[in-house]
């Protein structure tokens, strides 16, 4: 029996009017509502017509971000209507599914519906599809609107969109849908005091999945403060699992005070219990999971730390992780929001007022920041490979696109067009990163489709780190185990086998019973990827996803024409030389017998073969050129091979550090690395000179060198070209006069410009086939260019072809005549002036200070021993007001020089006062 009680008491069914009209009109809409009134769960009930209120009778699809977030909703709906389960609703995640026959409303994740519209793109006998929490930017979500979208234009125009939030963006998803209307629904708004409690003393910044462990005690001190000064049940956020556990561990014994554990990770009975009324006052410790989607009841006090994780790629590494960033504003709202959903109640905040109003307003939509390889798939499969036609609210990064098209080329997945391949739509539908789809893929006919499926499933969901770094160990673990993760990972597993098994094109792996379909149902959906919150599960190589498409399917164009195929039949491109990711078909010795470390190590190196490392120096050398470091008693210490499968970057630390990998040979790595591997010679500056040496190499691992005579002339003039631009040009032989001849040719490139050369140590190297052949052409070791007289060289530089060559020791002399008769060098040191230094007595007489190119030089003035007496460039004022002090002060000290008392008349010499009697 429908609870109407219940019913009437959500805020937002006075949106609904409002809501159906839109539908029925525009066919789009925004709906935004506060938390807490009955968005996620009326309004589908609303459209489907499951009130008795006269509606037309709908089946209805509602997307979640997450599985928890899925399941509850379904079981809320089902309560509301006084049903169980699968009757007038159900849900559909990954590897599980419960609907009946007459469901009217299905709630699946974001990667389940993304599955189904792949294989199904008019999603036959739906009518209305809900997006739910939008706001939260998951790739998942944004790639399903965009295909939705498509359909609408193309195929289903009848199809209804509703994107739903309770913070977002509404005007830009309103411009997304067509200039659909928002439709906003008023909560029962309960006062949420705001009590700022930042730590007492400063904790360092979250650093990649590094929390200070003062920020955590602080976090539990702050869950005691709130049991001893508030009332109800306490909520408090934490960004990730181990920071949940540490924090619980600090707890310790509440007492009757029940503490709850709630995330992507939890077993269900855990979920169940946190969605249900306690007997009595409980603290649920949770992630982002409880932000939105889900109602915690009892909760009347917010304990939020202020972080949240989001995925990020660090290109630099070549990895692919979750990392720490202080939460949104939004995502604060939303925080706090739990805390006044059924009565009054408060936030304690572990940051200041201050520091609220700078921090972002809304999260980093995944599309920015995150890898961008599953996406690719997905856009190539809908036959869209450079995703430029999908309505996206933000577009993807170009460098992203082409790193993950690279990786979907090496795999097989794409063609050169970047077109989807018949292996690639087979990737697409497993639900798994295109890594670990190639690595069950090609490790199956190996190993057996048993040990792939459950070393992929072991990848998929990175195990507890009480399970340890050891692969090999970490799976002897699960199989043995009886926690949540290792049950999760048998279904998992189980899931696997059963999608990896060989299919005709077009058919589904799995076939749910018919009785269990609904009319028009595509199958298999429960095989379907599932799309995870970024606090949820952290997903190695970058989160799960679905979708797929049939071979050769069309993807609907916005004018309602076919445009491109999903792909060609048995169209795999051949590895490449230098790819990111390895080629198929590897074999372990013994296939079926291999032991444990062979075949972690394989599916591994498989799925990640630019993180094959090799031992060298106390470290460890990806193929990519990361360095990475294993934890001291690891049993992973000492192997000459890995094959990384997690990592990440501490905290001041130089290297990379490996949280899960596998122990493997030489020969798997070579196999699984094969477009990476390389051989030839290589001629390189090293060490101050040229070192010549063939090399056998996987990526930046050298596996094999030995020295040879001689490289090919190409090679060395390059490597002693290196060596000029990291050692200098100091390498030449640079005489005084060349030394000079530099100088004074910067000097008039300075001031007069062309024709006269750059001679600048950059301008030099780009020109050097003009100034340094062919003495280069002949080098061939360091001692060569020792021998190369740099002077001679740059006079080809000379503007020879103008004529003006001929004027250089006109515009710029070496050295210029002064009153006394001596020829005196210039110094072109300083190219912005030259400088003259002269003994003062040589420059009676002269009223104007010399000029070279018309710049006035300037004039060091020496006392008699060559000491500097005076610096001018206005020799007149210096005879008039500066020489009487010279004079008073150098008269005595040298008697036996002139000091005249009018210099400006006197007779310039080099000679003393005896000599000039004389």
């Amino acid at each position: 029996m429908i609870r109407y009680d219940a019913l009437d008491a959500l805020p937002v069914r006075g949106a609904l009017p409002g809501l159906h009209d839109a539908l029925e009109g525009e066919g789009s809409v925004v709906l935004v509502a506060p938390p807490g009134t009955g968005k996620t769960t009326l309004v589908p009930l609303a459209l489907a017509g499951l009130l008795d209120d006269g509606r037309p009778v709908r089946r209805v699809v509602v997307a979640e971000p997450r599985r928890i977030a899925a399941r509850a909703a379904a079981r809320r709906m089902a309560w509301l209507l006084g049903e169980k389960v699968g009757e007038s609703v159900g849900y559909t995640v990954r590897g599980e599914r419960v609907v009946g026959r007459h469901a009217r409303v299905e709630v699946v994740t974001t990667g389940v519906l993304l599955q189904r519209l792949q294989r199904d793109q008019e999603l036959a006998g739906v009518d209305v599809v809900v997006l739910d929490e939008c706001h939260e930017r998951h790739l998942d979500a944004d790639t399903v609107a965009a295909f939705l979208l498509d359909v609408r234009a193309a195929l289903r125009p009848e199809l209804r969109l509703v994107a739903a939030s309770a913070t977002t963006d509404a005007e830009g998803w309103a411009r997304l849908l067509g200039d659909a209307p928002v439709i906003e629904a008023q909560g029962v708004s309960h006062p949420v005091e705001v009590v700022w409690a930042p730590p007492v003393r400063p904790v360092r910044p979250p650093h990649g999945m590094r929390v200070d462990p003062a920020l955590l005690t602080h976090v539990a001190s702050l869950v005691r403060r709130a049991l001893a000064e508030r009332e109800g049940d306490v909520l408090c956020f934490l960004p990730g699992v181990g920071e949940i556990a540490r924090v619980a561990g600090q707890l310790g014994d509440l007492g009757p005070v029940q503490v709850l554990q709630v995330h992507g990770r939890a077993p269900a009975a855990v979920q169940d219990a946190v969605l249900s009324p306690g007997t009595g006052r409980r603290v649920v410790l949770a992630t982002a999971v409880a932000e939105s989607s889900l109602t915690v009841p009892g909760v009347r006090v917010v304990v939020d730390s202020g972080l949240a994780r989001e995925p990020r790629v660090d290109h630099a590494r070549g990895l692919s992780a979750l990392t720490t960033v202080r939460a949104s504003q939004a995502a604060g709202r939303q925080r706090a929001g739990r805390a006044g959903r059924e009565a009054p109640g408060a936030v304690y905040r572990c940051w200041t007022e201050a520091e609220d109003a700078r921090l972002v307003r809304f999260p980093a939509p995944e599309i920015k920041v995150a890898d961008l390889t599953a996406f690719a798939l997905q856009a190539a499969c809908w036959g869209d490979p450079d995703a430029t036609g999908l309505a996206l609210l933000d577009l993807p990064p170009g460098g992203a696109m082409a790193a993950a098209r690279a990786v979907l080329s090496a795999i097989g997945a794409v063609d050169s067009a970047g077109r989807a391949t018949e292996r690639g739509v087979r990737m697409s539908r497993l639900g798994l990163h295109p890594r670990l789809a190639r690595a069950l893929l090609d490790a199956t006919p190996a190993i057996g489709a048993n040990r792939a499926a459950e070393v992929v499933a072991l990848l998929s969901e990175e195990p507890p780190r009480e399970y340890g770094d050891d692969l090999a160990a970490a799976w002897r673990t699960a199989r043995r185990g009886g926690d949540a993760y290792a049950t999760r990972w048998r279904t998992e597993a189980r899931r696997l086998r059963t999608a990896s098994a060989p299919t005709p094109t077009g058919q589904s792996h799995a076939q749910p019973p018919a009785q269990d379909r609904l009319p028009g149902e595509p199958s298999a959906e429960a095989l379907g990827g599932d799309g995870l919150a970024a606090g949820d599960v952290a997903v190695t190589g970058a989160g799960e996803v679905g979708g797929a498409g049939t071979v050769g399917e069309s993807r609907p164009a916005r004018d309602g024409r076919p445009v491109g195929g999903a792909g060609t039949v048995g169209e795999t491109p051949p590895a490449r030389q230098g790819g990111p990711v390895g080629g198929a078909g590897p074999r372990v010795g013994g296939s079926a017998g291999a032991g444990d470390d062979q075949v972690v190590g394989l599916v591994a190196a498989l799925a990640f073969p630019e993180r094959v490392a090799r031992a060298q120096g106390g470290s460890y050398l990806m193929v990519n050129g990361t360095r990475a470091d294993v934890g001291d008693g690891s049993a992973l210490r000492g192997a000459p091979w890995l094959a990384v499968a997690v990592a990440d970057r501490p905290v001041g630390a130089g290297h990379a550090r490996v949280r899960l990998g596998a122990v493997v040979d030489e020969d798997t790595a070579r196999r699984a690395s094969a477009p990476l591997h390389a051989e030839g010679d290589e001629v390189r500056w090293a060490d101050g000179d040229v070192v010549a040496r063939r090399v056998e190499r996987l990526g930046a691992v050298e596996l094999a060198v030995r020295p040879v005579k001689d490289g090919g002339s190409g090679l060395v003039r390059d490597a002693l070209l290196d060596g000029l631009r990291e050692d200098g040009l100091g390498l030449l032989r640079w005489s005084p006069d060349a030394e000079v001849l530099r100088r004074r040719l910067a000097f008039l490139h300075l001031h007069l410009g062309t024709p006269w050369p750059d001679v600048s140590d950059d301008a030099l190297h780009a020109r050097v086939d003009e100034w340094l052949e062919p003495e280069l052409g002949r080098a061939r070791r360091r001692a060569d260019l020792a021998r190369i007289d740099a002077g001679q060289a740059l006079t080809r530089l000379l503007p020879w072809a103008t004529g003006d060559a001929t004027r250089l020791d006109e515009l710029a002399p070496e050295r210029i005549e002064v009153p006394s008769g001596s020829r005196i060098r210039i110094d072109y040191g300083d190219p912005g002036q030259p400088v003259l230094a002269v003994k003062l007595q040589e420059m009676f007489g002269l009223h104007e200070s010399p000029a070279v190119a018309g710049v006035p030089v300037l004039v060091h003035l020496l006392s008699p021993a060559g000491r500097p007496a005076a610096v001018t460039a206005d020799l007149a004022s210096f005879w008039r007001d500066g020489y009487k002090a010279v004079r008073a002060e150098l008269r005595g000290r040298y008697p036996k020089h002139p000091w005249p008392e009018d210099p400006a008349t006197a007779e310039p010499t080099r000679h003393t006062n005896a000599r000039l009697r004389r």
